[in-house]
């Protein structure tokens, strides 16, 4: 026993030691969370100030850019509908236009890629003035394709919020923070409806901005249904059911038209792609083995 007493004893204290030390040590989640945290506002620190400039520089740019005033409604309204809604975003968009095209035109203008040639820079300066416009209603087109493919899971978790008892403005919340991980596009949509209204905009005005700002015609179309439902008081949870059946059917027949359309796509890859590998190993052997017994032929006589 007295032999036993120090390693009891040694046990002891040993594991009194790591209980306390396990119980200071920090949750590694905890421990990821604020190197990452450091990590990152390091990197802002390091990164702010060359972004400032660059965004300054693209400022100074756009405000001396020549603007069209027809342009300038059309083009703000498309910038909304891809997701740019600062202040500064129209005059960053011109900026980034005329420093686009000045570069193609300082780069095909130069013996940089090619010989320079006035005409092929004249060219790429137009291109340049172009592309970016090209770009932003790509990125809009985008944009309006995931809402839309959003709409039937907003649509489903409306008509549960509604039926349980919540009204409109609490079900859109409700909807835009469930939909925020899944679908940000359109959680930010509904959120800023909820601003809306909260800073005193009508319920009809709001949803006509949403409407405005995503550009989806099947939005529009439940914008229409929602006022209607609003302004002759019929059932929300009812209207709601309908037209997310009838959404469910123009998407089945969307996609059903983009199946028909597959086999008219798929001929041009076949003839300019696949058709002349596939000629050239059938009927390539049978015209070299041709050509091989006729001009011998063809010599002898």
């Amino acid at each position: 026993m007295t032999m036993m007493l120090p390693l009891l004893v040694f046990v002891c204290g040993s594991a009194i030691v790591a209980a306390a030390a396990y119980a200071f040590l920090p949750n590694r989640a905890v421990a990821i969370d604020r190197r990452l945290e450091e990590l990152s506002l390091g990197r802002e620190r390091e990164e702010k100030p060359r972004f400032q400039a660059i965004i300054g520089a693209l400022k100074r740019l756009g405000d001396r850019a020549p603007k069209s005033p027809k342009e300038l409604g059309s083009l703000r309204l498309r910038l909304v509908q891809a997701g740019f809604r600062r202040d500064e975003a129209l005059t960053l968009f011109f900026g980034i236009r005329v420093l686009f095209a000045l570069c193609l035109f300082v780069l095909l203008s130069s013996p940089v890629l090619m010989k320079p040639n006035l005409l092929i820079a004249l060219g790429g300066l137009g291109l340049g003035y172009i592309l970016p416009g090209m770009v932003l209603a790509r990125m809009a087109k985008r944009r309006a394709h995931l809402i839309r493919l959003s709409l039937a899971d907003m649509l489903d978790l409306l008509v549960v919020s509604v039926e349980a008892g919540l009204g409109l403005d609490q079900a859109l919340t409700r909807v835009g923070h469930e939909l925020a991980f899944a679908y940000p596009a359109l959680a930010e949509e509904l959120n800023l409806i909820n601003l809306e209204l909260r800073a005193g905009k009508p319920r009809a005005e709001a949803l006509r901005n949403l409407a405005d700002r995503t550009g989806v015609d099947d939005l529009s179309s439940l914008v229409t249904m929602l006022i209607q439902t609003d302004k002759f008081g019929t059932s929300v949870a009812q209207s709601l059911r309908v037209y997310s059946e009838t959404l469910r059917t123009k998407r089945r027949q969307r996609a059903e038209e983009a199946a028909a359309k597959t086999g008219v796509k798929m001929v041009f890859p076949l003839v300019l792609c696949i058709f002349p590998a596939v000629w050239v190993v059938t009927i390539g052997p049978a015209a070299i083995r041709f050509v091989q017994v006729l001009f011998p032929m063809a010599q002898g006589k």
